[in-house]
């Protein structure tokens, strides 16, 4: 695992030493931005997905897929509410169980229209696993989708769920008359993806340079007028550092960045910093098929041996919030949840209780992450030692984004590769994200529920939450759910993080929040534009 060079975990009283970070790697486009291109490292850090060019296979990445693919709703920029996008309006009816999508005037980037035809084939393309969709175990409370004419999808729901216009805007809308011959289990890895994909957004696709970059050229024909630049790029890059290096010399003129670059850019007239809340929790999630998490005792002794407050301080800076539960946001906290305040004397005595010595004792535990950032690595060294002062011996794995859904995603996996995860997902804008990866129904292969928790009170209390239609009422709710994970800790929570994006002060109108899997929202691409 790579590592940051001069970081240190005060408060565990000794030095984290570290590796330099390795050489910067450049290639793919020329150095100088030419004055209608705008480039940028937009798949870096954990809201990017670099290399994934499917839509429908997407965890992240939505930043740099929603400036040519379009869902039917979205995010506004504040991430405060849901708005139409290829949906000019929308309609949900009382009991939440029929959503009515009254669709734009669209063409798709040949020239063809946009129709309903396509938003239900898209629908089933993105209900069927067999596409490698990841979206379709949130969807199958879909009974039916209806297409009355060719400007109206009417979706119908089994049950009614307060999340689904959340999922929704997860579903990019994608062509019928280009997709239909491929079959359903050909889909996800077909070269359509990489090479002549078409959505409906404001630029689209001219090339993909393999592992170097992709170029989108401006659609004139947009319904959101004629964009003001005339090509978009996304660079590919080696790693973050190499992002940034390339953001200061010119070469892009946007990148994400971990909270301990910011310091770096804060006072340079050149550049702004974009910061805003990461609506992700990070934490531990112990696979419950493992023999060693069984004993809540032994979940409870990883809570308290965790300084996380010393963490947050030292390696975030202080841009984190503290998470005993899934969420950080006041009306979804009760009131006397336990904080697990940073005490290795009671995790000892509870790891002795528990009677850990026979259950593991000393033996390594694989932790497996997908998250490769020198941030990253250094909360995890910081994480080892702390666990390692109290008898828990972790072995922390970094692995790209692939590897790590291919081995927690399987339906047969073996758990000795994954015994703990370090991983993050959403808790917002909508609370009811966090369904996905702790109800037992999304257990894989039916969802991410990569933990493997079966907990009947926390399914129970999830269910009853995605089913509340009245507002503060599902608040209230999401506080049960906030209670039932405090007592059983189906994972070690640790934080929520901001997040950051640094653009230079050349670029106008860009619009870039640091949304939960990059997005989407309504960042209005065409309206971005670069001074010369």
């Amino acid at each position: 695992m790579k590592r940051l060079s001069r970081l240190s975990v005060i408060a565990l009283g000794a030095l984290l030493s570290t590796a330099a970070v390795p050489a910067l790697v450049v290639s793919g486009v020329a150095a100088e931005a030419q004055a209608a291109t705008l480039s940028g490292g937009f798949d870096v850090g954990p809201g990017g997905f670099q290399g994934n060019f499917n839509p429908l296979a997407a965890t992240a990445g939505f930043t740099w897929l929603s400036v040519y693919y379009e869902p039917l709703i979205t995010y506004d920029g504040k991430l405060q509410k849901v708005i139409g996008a290829l949906a000019s309006s929308y309609e949900v009816s009382s009991d939440q169980m029929t959503y009515t999508f009254k669709l734009a005037d669209a063409k798709w980037h040949d020239g063809k229209p946009f129709t309903a035809k396509d938003a239900k084939f898209t629908m089933g393309l993105a209900m069927d696993s067999k596409t490698g969709s990841v979206l379709a175990a949130r969807l199958k409370g879909i009974s039916s989708v209806e297409t009355p004419d060719d400007h109206t999808v009417v979706i119908k729901l089994s049950t009614p769920s307060s999340s689904f216009p959340d999922t929704m805007t997860k579903v990019m809308m994608l062509p019928e008359h280009a997709l239909s011959s491929i079959p359903a289990d050909q889909l996800a890895k077909n070269t359509w993806w990489s090479t002549a994909p078409i959505g409906t957004g404001p630029f689209k696709f001219t090339k993909y340079v393999s592992d170097q970059y992709v170029e989108l050229a401006a659609n004139t024909d947009y319904r959101g007028g004629k964009p003001a630049l005339e090509r978009v790029i996304n660079r590919y890059f080696a790693n973050p550092a190499a992002a940034i290096a390339a953001l200061r010399s010119g070469e892009i003129q946007f990148t994400y960045v971990d909270s301990n670059d910011v310091p770096t850019f804060k006072d340079n007239k050149d550049f702004q910093v974009i910061e805003g809340n990461s609506f992700v929790v990070n934490y531990l999630g112990f696979n419950h098929d493992s023999p060693l998490w069984k004993d809540v005792r032994v979940r409870q002794a990883v809570m308290y041996a965790i300084n996380r407050d010393a963490i947050i301080q030292s390696l975030y800076g202080g841009a984190a919030k503290p998470a005993n539960c899934a969420y950080v946001a006041e009306q979804l906290i009760p009131p006397d949840i336990d904080s697990y305040a940073y005490d290795p004397e009671k995790a000892k005595q509870l790891l002795t209780e528990a009677g850990w010595d026979q259950i593991n004792g000393g033996k390594p535990i694989t932790l497996l992450t997908y998250y490769t950032t020198p941030l990253a690595t250094n909360v995890l060294a910081a994480v080892q030692a702390m666990l390692a002062q109290v008898g828990i011996n972790i072995v922390p794995r970094a692995v790209d984004a692939p590897t790590y859904n291919s081995i927690v995603l399987n339906a047969t996996p073996d758990i000795a590769q994954f015994q703990l995860v370090y991983a993050g997902l959403q808790n917002g804008p909508d609370a009811g994200s966090i369904n996905v990866g702790l109800n037992e129904k999304q257990i894989p292969p039916a969802g991410p529920n990569v933990a493997r928790v079966r907990m009947p009170d926390l399914t129970k209390a999830l269910d009853s939450a995605l089913a509340e239609p009245e507002s503060t009422k599902r608040d209230a709710a999401y506080q049960d759910v906030c209670k039932v994970m405090n007592t059983n800790l189906p994972w070690a929570t640790l934080w929520v993080a901001n997040r950051y994006g640094i653009v230079s002060t050349k670029v106008k109108d860009f619009v870039w929040t640091p949304a939960p899997g990059g997005g989407p929202y309504q960042a209005n691409p065409q309206k971005w534009s670069i001074a010369e």
